[in-house]
């Protein structure tokens, strides 16, 4: 039995880059943001899939949204799981103001050592998305899609390569991008990585 999993990173919101999210609530995609969703909608289009998840943050929600009413309307699932890492008072702060903090150096330097503020590893991160994934690999052949977040995507990757945690800073996932893995009782390989919306 296998399971084919689609990993979209949620859309960019309209100042990604300039500050760390985290799960700041109402961070929401804006006008560029929509459109991006919507043509990773359409990108998605191409693939059969029978359940879509996504993270509860606003711009999760959105972005699995517009892939869903690209087919037509299925529903979107919540999925705790797959949520954005708990930085806890990192969250909101821009990289400007965080770069001068020991912990967050530390954090991005080995994260196999470190904690958010908020006290989640990567390990924990990890534990829990790939926990998520553990029943569909147990019954039928499924193919299913998961929007999340890059850390979280990252994490997933790391655990089918066999990667160890810290190797997080070697590959890219972009915003609206798709990577695609198979997983089963064999284990799992990686069939695309991230895959870049226009």
């Amino acid at each position: 039995m296998t399971a084919t999993i689609f990993l979209l990173r949620h859309a960019a919101h309209d100042n990604v880059g300039g500050f760390l999210a985290g799960r700041t609530p109402g961070i929401s995609l804006g006008p560029d943001g929509l459109a991006q969703a919507e043509r990773l909608g359409q990108i998605m289009k191409r693939e059969s899939f029978d359940a879509l998840y996504a993270s509860p943050r606003e711009r999760t929600q959105q972005t699995a949204q517009a892939v869903a009413e690209a087919r037509g309307g299925m529903a979107v699932e919540t999925a705790e799981a797959l949520d954005e890492i708990d930085f806890g008072d990192w969250s909101g702060s821009t990289f400007d103001v965080l770069n001068q903090r020991e912990d967050w150096r530390q954090w991005n330097s080995v994260r196999s050592l470190s904690q958010t503020p908020a006290g989640e590893t990567m390990l924990d991160v990890q534990h829990r998305a790939v926990g998520f994934l553990r029943p569909f690999v147990a019954g039928a052949d499924r193919r299913i899609a998961l929007v999340s977040h890059a850390d979280v995507i990252k994490s997933i990757v790391g655990h089918v390569l066999g990667l160890p945690i810290d190797s997080w800073q070697r590959f890219e996932i972009s915003p609206a991008s798709i990577t695609t893995v198979v997983v089963g009782s064999w284990g799992g390989k990686l069939i695309t990585l991230n895959e870049v919306t226009p």
